[in-house]
């Protein structure tokens, strides 16, 4: 995706062409009928008179259209589109929009979160480079660049098994595969190795990649791996880990909505042992 100027001119925008990622918090604007582009386009909002031009955040032009972005602060009623939970959109949103949605996302909490400069605090302004989006410190010349925070996700398999745990942050009763941010200075493979460690006490051997999927919550990177079981007895740590166990594909537990790299990893796990 092009994303030219970051400060594009707004006096461009081609309203029934352009399309907006309109956001309420962590909620997107979606379309409600079935059939229909699901992500509105700028006309659609504007005629409204619920936005101004100048509010929007240009994200960049795929396949010849041109992308928006814009937050709110109160949650509004909008004619034949209603809100969903970014997390649980990838169900609804088509594959393409999706992955603009979390860029839009992405962009908008990064923008959000540096307005100073954090070398002399002095506001800061979006650049009008080509081919990248940057903040620029008028004052000290400081450039900021989105930030990626790097994550392993992977499922640890042990025969016919797959381990699942329950974090203290999931709803009750739900169950997912490890995860955890790389530190500076580690391979994602020592990484791998250590979160397991760290979170329920087995080694894990014949570490392979998987996939990766950005998780603009606010700014992660997670990247997918397969790993073997290798040595050990689950002990959680009963800090971000509350319980955890080895499960069959017959007889999984509650697990994350399809959409998420999580998901997709427990679905191979299913599909490879589904003739079993």
């Amino acid at each position: 995706m092009a994303s030219e100027a970051a400060d594009f001119t707004l006096s461009a925008i081609l309203p029934d062409k352009s399309y907006l990622f309109l956001f309420f918090n962590d909620e997107i604007l979606v379309n409600k009928q079935e059939g229909l582009t699901p992500i509105p386009t700028v006309y659609d909002i504007m005629h409204l008179n619920r936005i101004e031009p100048a509010d929007l955040q240009y994200i960049g032009t795929f396949s010849g259209n041109q992308y928006f972005a814009v937050k709110i602060t109160n949650k509004e009623t909008f004619a034949e589109f209603t809100f969903l939970k970014l997390r649980n959109a990838a169900e609804t949103i088509t594959e393409k929009y999706g992955a603009l949605a979390f860029r839009a996302f992405h962009i908008l909490n990064w923008l959000k979160t540096n307005k100073f400069c954090g070398c002399c605090g002095h506001a800061t302004k979006v650049t009008a480079q080509t081919q990248e989006f940057a903040i620029k410190c008028p004052a000290c010349d400081h450039i900021v660049y989105p930030r990626i925070s790097p994550a392993i996700i992977v499922a640890v398999i042990k025969e016919d098994n797959i381990l699942l745990a329950h974090s203290s942050r999931f709803p009750a009763g739900r169950y997912s595969v490890l995860a955890g941010f790389a530190e500076p200075g580690e391979t994602l493979e020592d990484c791998v190795r250590r979160e397991i460690r760290e979170e329920v006490a087995i080694e894990v051997a014949d570490i392979r990649y998987f996939g990766s999927q950005p998780w603009p919550f606010p700014d992660s990177l997670m990247i997918a791996f397969i790993a073997r079981y290798a040595s050990g007895q689950i002990t959680v740590d009963n800090n971000e880990i509350i319980t955890a166990d080895w499960f069959p594909a017959t007889s999984l537990p509650q697990i994350p909505a399809k959409g998420s790299i999580s998901r997709q990893l427990i679905d191979w796990f299913v599909e490879q042992n589904s003739n079993i």
